[in-house]
């Protein structure tokens, strides 16, 4: 029996200070989300710091984190992730873009990320499935933990709206048959999403945010913790259908 490869996580950032010092990185929020795959071989990836990406075409699955930064400024590894990004789709490596990540899939496929034009969206908001999806499930509303001022504003050619939140309509994205990105963060419960509220209260205060009334409605939105599992199973399902067929031929 074939070894299961790897599930890669690429690094774009970390959590606001408060949320890693009580939780860990964007990588174990992550795995804390995917019980199921405890045991599976992860691989981390900090693209801020490679000079070459892999090749990551063999991977069981590859993650791409959220991150403080934008994608709209001059990243000097920008462009090499970019182009990993679409090695990955054109490879039909199943893939999967967390906020940031979501941006810089959008942007890396053709598409435009810019400011939100209705504002910041931060805390835990309803978002509505909107097409029936292997990944997403079926047409509903959920709560998502969100925290973004980008979006990624023009889709690119090909790219599927899955659903939208009150302020942000490409809250979900499928990019390509094994591509998606969701701009909100499956990965963040409730305590990891009131360190961001402190960690940004200057900010959200400035801008007229209700912080009280936001702050009370923080839950841990654990179905859209789920969809982290729901990717990655649908990842091992295609895998061992692709094994199971190199067997045979053999």
């Amino acid at each position: 029996m074939a070894t299961t490869p790897s599930v890669v996580v690429l690094v774009t950032g970390e959590p606001v200070p408060e949320a890693k010092a009580r939780r860990g990185s964007f990588v174990d929020l992550i795995r804390q989300a995917a019980p199921a795959f405890g045991t599976t071989r992860w691989e981390t990836y900090d693209v801020r710091e490679l000079e070459v990406v892999p090749d990551l075409t063999s991977a069981l699955a590859v993650i791409v984190t959220g991150s403080a930064l934008s994608v709209t400024d001059a990243l000097p590894w920008k462009e090499r992730v970019s182009a990993c990004l679409r090695e990955l789709v054109r490879a039909e490596v199943p893939l999967f873009g967390i906020c940031f990540g979501h941006q810089l899939l959008g942007y890396a496929l053709g598409g435009l990320v810019s400011t939100n034009p209705n504002g910041r969206e931060i805390g835990t908001v309803s978002f509505s499935v909107v097409a029936e999806d292997e990944v997403l499930g079926a047409p509903r509303s959920l709560l998502v933990n969100s925290t973004h001022v980008d979006s990624v504003v023009r889709l690119p050619p090909g790219a599927r709206v899955l659903g939208h939140t009150r302020q942000e309509p490409h809250a979900a994205v499928r990019f390509g048959p094994r591509a998606w990105g969701v701009q909100f963060h499956p990965e963040i419960d409730a305590d990891v999403m009131r360190c961001y509220f402190r960690a940004r209260r200057p900010l959200l205060q400035a801008e007229g945010f209700d912080l009280e009334a936001s702050e009370r409605a923080v839950q841990d939105a654990l179905e859209a913790a789920h969809l982290i599992e729901r990717f990655l199973s649908l990842a091992r399902t295609r895998w061992e259908a692709l094994h199971a067929r190199s067997s045979c031929a053999r």
